[in-house]
């Protein structure tokens, strides 16, 4: 496919001289030769951002004037339905006139830097640029790459949604529109150049809108993890100096209340679903705050537009912080807007013809990159699932949808796996033989493709009438070309079960501080339980390898990170002094450049006897002989001998925790083996001896495969609760936070080893 990034830029130059005057301040002081927007001359930034008064009694600051009496008389229950309505009745005339104002003159524009990365957020950084090839694109800023898609897609939809029932949509002339006018409303309340806007709820157009318009306001877009405590959240909007928190709901509001008094920079709150419940100082519906910025002109929005540089911070990225306090990722907008072309270049992405559903945290930068940056590049269109996703109706949202392109985290495609075993089991037995031969053709048939074989087995098209076409519609993934999975280790037990229904699954790899992807697979380039190959434009090394290849992963190319926030020792840690991104992960590379991760550095366990043992694959190895089990976590650092902490897959309850109800699955299993239960607690309390004794064999069998003594695993426990993101022992994307659970399960740890 044609790289669009050319068209949507002229450079006046080639592009390898405008990256050698980065390093000079001489030549390039940080001003553009002309505007991106209008042909005005830029005046100083104090001129744009509002004055603000000391705090009041609410302990936010307000605005220097007095915006709750402006908008009380004017906004009742104005919704962003109501918005695009109003802009939608707008006439031909008043649409053309703001198309000039935001016309684009396509001047590469960087800020002078001399070193690939800083901790402050204000300054830029030199960026990895390629001589030609991929890697030496024009630079963009996100303005320049949303006002690209707008002059091309303008009448296509951008964002849809339900409300009442009914799918509403947003064209991205439209939805440019409403950012802007956030923008001004961020203006109105002060925020200032290179401060957080914080966002916590729920994927929904405001989300987006709020993190554009923060980034086009000069700010940087903060998300916040819905499931963090107050605590959480207060360390987030402290640290990224965020002057402004968008809230989802009342539920998130109260936990930002509860800290206010310890954020300093804080000066609105703006809450984007539903009424408030009790109407505060400086705290706004979106209704109210998107009538704030009225009396701020385009010129004042444009100016701020201007200054931006594409070597600038634009985002924070909060990581999980499971080892310590969470470090703030500086992402600048060359870092999103190039990773967007590239990655979408990869895997074959068909300009304005995508659509996807956003479901996952988008705190978490591959549902960022994914659901918000690619599709803006590419004019996709964006479904937004319920909230409830995770905890059962994203099954009916993908079957309305119906997506071209679909990225789940390996414990969503293992409830799919889960959910399609059990339907399996209450089949009839002819359903079952029928089943089962399908899938013994499709498994052959998608190894077949995945080694360049183009022939299928015989009967391919009967099993592909009868089984694949069907699941696939049950799914609502009939129409998708790609298949994504990330963000954490994923079974080959689980990639089998979808090839085996002609589904291939793309393994993805990357990390936060790469914005996201950093080698990725495709139709026709894959290999199972590979991460696939590295991105055009990026590079891969492997750091000091052992003697079977396997080196720490590390990054090179225009994806990798600014630095962590104020932390240079971290970012030190991270970044060695050529610029290379140390990932901390283990991987090597086969014959034909497709990477592997073998381990993290973190998490080998090193035994007693000085054995390094990295934990995953036989933790996966477990999980795959012994389908009952949910979570395994393998123990054993500085131990004589390796143990396993083992959790039984269960059913949730309408908020998506942990049951005490043992899944259909198990209950078959259980059948299977003599036992009749239904509750994980009767498994557990009775130590119910032909479960124990079943386990128990999958134990001997991963340890019969073992390469050493040290690897094999002597004791195991069942614990009585599953793992879940709200006890604490999975992160948002459902990873498994190790220090955690060490910390939690600490007595039963000891009880292995006579502690």
């Amino acid at each position: 496919m044609e790289n669009n990034a050319e068209s949507f830029l002229k450079v006046s130059g080639p592009i390898k001289d405008t990256q050698a005057l980065q390093g000079s301040k001489a030549q390039l002081n940080g001003s553009c030769p002309t505007s991106l927007i209008g042909g005005n001359n830029m005046n100083h930034m104090g001129n744009v951002v509002q004055e603000v008064s000391s705090a009041d009694y609410s302990g936010i600051d307000s605005p220097s004037v007095d915006a709750d009496a402006e908008v009380s008389e004017e906004v009742k229950a104005l919704s962003l339905l109501d918005f695009t309505i109003k802009y939608r009745e707008a006439s031909a005339g008043n649409l053309k006139e703001e198309e000039e104002s935001i016309s684009i003159t396509g001047e590469v524009c960087l800020a002078p830097a001399e070193q690939y990365w800083t901790t402050e957020s204000e300054k830029g950084v030199k960026l990895r640029m390629a001589e030609s090839g991929p890697g030496s694109e024009p630079p963009l800023t996100i303005y320049q790459m949303f006002q690209g898609t707008v002059d091309k897609f303008g009448d296509l939809p951008a964002l849809r949604w339900k409300k009442d029932g009914n799918w509403t949509t947003l064209t991205y002339r439209e939805y440019q529109q409403q950012c802007r006018i956030a923008a001004k409303g961020f203006l109105k309340l002060g925020l200032e150049r290179f401060h957080g806007v914080g966002i916590l709820g729920f994927n929904s157009p405001e989300w987006f809108i709020a993190d554009i318009a923060c980034i086009m306001a000069g700010g940087l877009a903060t998300g916040i993890y819905t499931t963090n405590s107050p605590e959480a959240c207060q360390y987030v909007a402290h640290s990224s100096k965020a002057n402004v928190v968008v809230v989802e709901n009342n539920k998130q509001l109260v936990k930002i209340l509860q800290v206010k008094d310890q954020l300093p920079y804080l000066k609105a709150i703006v809450q984007y679903k539903g009424e408030l419940e009790k109407k505060l100082p400086n705290v706004y519906t979106w209704a109210e705050f998107m009538k704030l910025g009225e009396g701020v002109s385009d010129a004042q929005l444009d100016e701020v537009v201007n200054s931006q540089k594409a070597n600038e911070c634009c985002s924070l990225i909060y990581t999980s912080g499971t080892t310590g306090n969470p470090k703030g990722v500086m992402l600048s907008h060359d870092n999103i807007t190039w990773i967007a072309n590239a990655a979408s270049l990869a895997v074959n992405v068909k300009v304005a013809e995508e659509s996807v559903v956003s479901y996952l945290p988008l705190s978490h930068v591959a549902a960022q990159v994914n659901d918000m940056w690619i599709s803006l590049k590419f004019a996709c269109t964006t479904y937004f699932a319920q909230p409830d996703a995770l905890k059962g109706s994203l099954a009916q949202t993908l079957r309305e949808v119906r997506p071209t392109s679909f990225l789940g985290v390996p414990r969503v495609w293992e409830k799919m796996q889960e959910a399609m075993k059990a339907i399996g089991v209450k089949s009839s037995t002819m359903k079952k033989r029928i089943a089962d031969w399908g899938k013994g053709i499709g498994l052959q048939a998608s190894y077949n493709a995945m080694n360049g074989d183009p022939s299928v087995p015989w009967g391919f098209m009967l099993a592909n009438n009868l089984v694949f076409k069907r699941v696939r519609a049950a799914l609502g993934l009939d129409r998708c070309r790609n298949c994504f999975t990330g963000a954490a280790p994923i079974t080959k037990d689980t990639l089998e079960y979808f090839m085996s229904l002609n589904i291939q699954l793309y393994e993805l790899y990357g990390m936060s501080e790469s914005t996201g992807p950093h080698s990725i697979s495709c139709a026709n380039n894959y290999q199972i339980m590979s991460c696939g190959k590295v991105i055009p434009g990026c590079r891969t090394k492997l750091d000091k390898p052992d003697a079977d290849g396997n080196g720490e992963v590390c990054f090179w190319g225009r994806h990798v990170f600014m630095g962590y926030l104020d932390m240079p020792e971290k970012t030190e840690e991270a970044l060695d002094s050529e610029g290379w991104l140390h990932s901390g992960d283990l991987g090597k590379h086969d014959k034909n450049g497709f990477l592997y991760i073998t381990g993290r550095i973190k998490e080998l366990i090193i035994t007693g006897g000085g054995e390094n043992i990295p934990p995953v694959p036989i933790e996966d190895a477990l999980k795959e002989e012994v389908p009952i089990i949910s979570n395994a976590m393998l123990v054993g650092d500085k131990k004589k001998f390796l143990s396993m902490l083992l959790t039984l897959k269960c059913q949730a309850d309408e908020n998506g925790e942990p049951t005490d109800e043992l899944s259909l699955l198990v209950v078959e299993y259980c059948r299977q083996h003599g036992v009749i239960a239904s509750k994980v607690s009767e498994i557990v309390n009775n130590k119910e001896p032909a479960i124990y004794k079943a386990i128990q064999e999958g134990v001997d069998k991963v340890n019969a495969k073992a390469i050493s003594n040290a690897q094999r695993v002597q004791k195991w426990t069942l614990l009585s609760r599953d793992f879940s993101i709200s006890g604490g022992e999975l992160g948002p994307t459902m990873k498994l936070k190790r220090p955690v659970v060490t910390k939690m399960y600490k007595e039963e740890i000891d009880k292995f080893y006579g502690a």
